[in-house]
């Protein structure tokens, strides 16, 4: 098969699989501005007749979404700070400590990545009701101020950063605090950036932790908050749609501006961690 030949192949695997990607947000959309009848219609309709943007209105106003969005932002906001910086100061004892159990701790904390998420929320759970922290803030950041996954990404990109620099500036007079946030944290910017974006989306994101530690709508976040459109008398189909609009629009246009970051900020992690291996 002749190069011209695969490369058209590409283009097409690549265009179906992007297609059907799409299918599920346009689907979105399009039953966003149905009525209801028009959403639960056999077979589907594609191009409704009119147009329902009052959906959207309805939507906003049908449940406190502004509550939902300040607490959302709030939980985002501080358990990504809380992971970065836990896990920037993992990350720096573990590529430039020395102390007994090194390894061996950091290969415990590894396979953690092991176990699902699924078997800590009873654990989890019980403990934060020992502690009397169900349906407070402290259950919905706590937990979540430390990540193994970014400890993992940024021990990686640390350990690639050559030793010649730390102990050029041990011996210029900086200690280790200085040493880490003057040069080992701008130096690799990039994969931090990285991780924030996707610990974001992924905070952002979050529905089963913050629906069992939450009793009232008072601390729900976005996507908690799309169940007000859920009754025992059936779901409000076009505006659960538009609701759902409302959680993933700004995380598109976080995505729309900062994919670049994300790209690099991975490529130059895998490149780290091909690095510190070799080196090994």
């Amino acid at each position: 098969m002749s190069k011209n030949y695969k490369n058209v192949l590409s283009y097409i695997l690549l265009t179906l699989g992007a297609v059907a990607l799409m299918l599920p947000f346009i689907w979105m959309i399009v039953t966003s501005l149905q009525t209801q009848a028009d959403a639960l219609a056999v077979p589907p309709i594609w191009l409704p007749k009119s147009l329902q943007w009052t959906n959207y209105i309805h939507a906003w106003h049908a449940a406190p979404f502004a509550r939902y969005c300040l607490n959302s932002l709030l939980v985002t906001i501080t358990t990504t700070v809380g992971q970065l910086f836990t896990s920037i100061l993992v990350a720096f004892a573990f590529t430039h400590l020395q102390f007994y159990g090194r390894r061996l701790l950091f290969t415990l904390l590894i396979s953690l990545l092991m176990v699902p998420g699924e078997l800590l929320l009873i654990p989890n759970f019980v403990t934060l009701t020992n502690l009397h922290w169900i349906n407070t803030y402290a259950a919905l950041i706590i937990p979540w101020l430390a990540s193994i996954f970014a400890m993992f990404a940024l021990r990686q990109a640390f350990q690639a950063q050559p030793k010649s620099t730390y102990y050029a500036a041990r011996i210029d007079g900086a200690n280790n605090w200085q040493y880490l946030w003057s040069i080992l944290v701008p130096a690799n910017r990039t994969t931090i950036t990285a991780i924030a974006i996707l610990q974001s989306i992924g905070s952002w994101n979050a529905f089963m932790w913050p629906l069992i530690v939450t009793n009232s709508d008072r601390l729900w976040t976005l996507p908690v908050g799309l169940t007000a459109f859920t009754s025992e008398t059936g779901t409000n189909y076009p505006l659960l749609m538009a609701a759902t609009v409302f959680v993933i629009l700004p995380l598109l246009i976080l995505y729309l501006f900062l994919q670049k970051y994300i790209i690099t900020g991975i490529t130059a992690a895998k490149l780290s961690s091909r690095s510190s291996s070799a080196k090994q």
